[in-house]
């Protein structure tokens, strides 16, 4: 009897070792990985290794993702440099040099091992350096176009990009900023156009394991930064006044309102990150939720369903790619254009 017990015991914990965790595989798929997974072919995964490059205490370690390997408890280990490198839901940390296993504390987080600096290749960067070789492309071909066309009309590639190019400049550079100010801002708006777009884009490919890119809270960032910079660079005299001493308002009205619209400077940039991060984020865990409802209930008979859900959310989310990209331009823009203008 106590050995039927045992016995149903270790069945229902294998059962749950085994049982899918919706959580887990849609939380892999949206973050950052060190090896670029292509796709699973009889359980074995095709992907492509990428150089970790992390720096220590004892100087530069560098070594390709294909050097992982999983020791007794199904931790990703490597030791270089006479130093022990973990892969722990894909963020690489140094064991303690007396530390043989990779403890992991109630918090979720290890207790015997350190992060370094890490400046990896990793699959979003190398999507990103994609990204911009096809930008590269794109636009060194329609300036080719350009220079082979005799009446200046454009052709080939140049038949796309023109109109994205002048749909930038007269519905959103010249109306936001103004039609005497908005030729040094071009680039930058045409720059964050097409990479946010293009990124998102490959995001939705499933050959390139959706590379979450604008998904990334560190990408996010770095682009609301350029803003956040670029419009305090360009504040005028009238702009910094109605920051800090508000016309036309009494003197304590200004004195309330002084504070605000500092915080109101940071809370612009925060916003842009934050909207294109959720928004993409939320595309891909949307349709790998439906995709999941198949494994959830264990039954062929909610794939059709599930399918055609997924497959219309993919078709929203094509649209929104380029929406998200034009919102966060737009009010790139709109925030140049609140720096820039003149006393009225």
């Amino acid at each position: 009897m106590a050995s039927a017990q045992v016995e149903e015991t270790l069945i229902e914990e294998e059962t749950d070792e085994n049982k899918f965790d919706p959580k887990e595989m849609i939380m892999h798929h949206i973050k950052d990985a060190y090896g670029f997974h292509i796709i699973d072919i009889n359980d074995h995964p095709i992907s492509i290794p990428l150089p970790v490059i992390l720096w220590t205490e004892n100087g530069l370690t560098t070594f390709m993702s294909s050097e992982f390997h999983h020791d007794s408890d199904g931790k990703v280990i490597v030791e270089k440099n006479g130093e022990k490198f973990v892969n722990y839901h894909e963020k690489a940390y140094r064991l303690n040099p007396s530390a043989e296993k990779l403890k992991i504390g109630d918090d979720g987080y290890p207790v015997n091992a350190e992060e370094p600096i890490d400046i990896s290749i990793t699959k979003n960067v190398l999507m990103m350096w994609i990204s911009v070789i096809v930008l590269l492309l794109i636009f060194i071909t329609t300036a080719r176009q350009y220079k082979k066309s005799k009446n200046n009309l454009p052709s080939g590639i140049a038949k796309f990009t023109e109109p994205l190019v002048l749909f930038i400049r007269d519905d959103v550079a010249i109306p936001m900023i103004g039609e005497n100010k908005y030729k040094k801002y071009m680039p930058y708006l045409l720059t964050i156009f097409f990479f946010i777009w293009v990124n998102n884009i490959f995001g939705l490919i499933p050959i390139f394991n959706a590379a979450n890119v604008s998904g990334n809270i560190a990408f996010t960032m770095t682009l609301a930064v350029f803003t956040f910079i670029i419009t305090t660079l360009s504040g005028n005299k009238n702009y910094w006044k109605h920051i800090f001493w508000m016309p036309g308002v009494p003197i304590p009205m200004k004195i309330f309102l002084m504070p605000i619209e500092i915080v109101g400077m940071f809370v612009k940039p925060v916003s842009l990150m934050i909207r294109l991060f959720a928004n993409i984020t939320a595309g891909h865990i949307i349709i790998l939720s439906l995709i999941s409802l198949v494994f959830i209930f264990e039954t062929v008979a909610l794939a059709p369903v599930s399918v055609a859900f997924s497959l219309f959310i993919t078709l929203i989310e094509i649209v929104v790619t380029a929406i998200q990209a034009y919102i966060f331009t737009i009010l790139s823009a709109l925030y140049f254009g609140m720096a820039t203008e003149e006393n009225h």
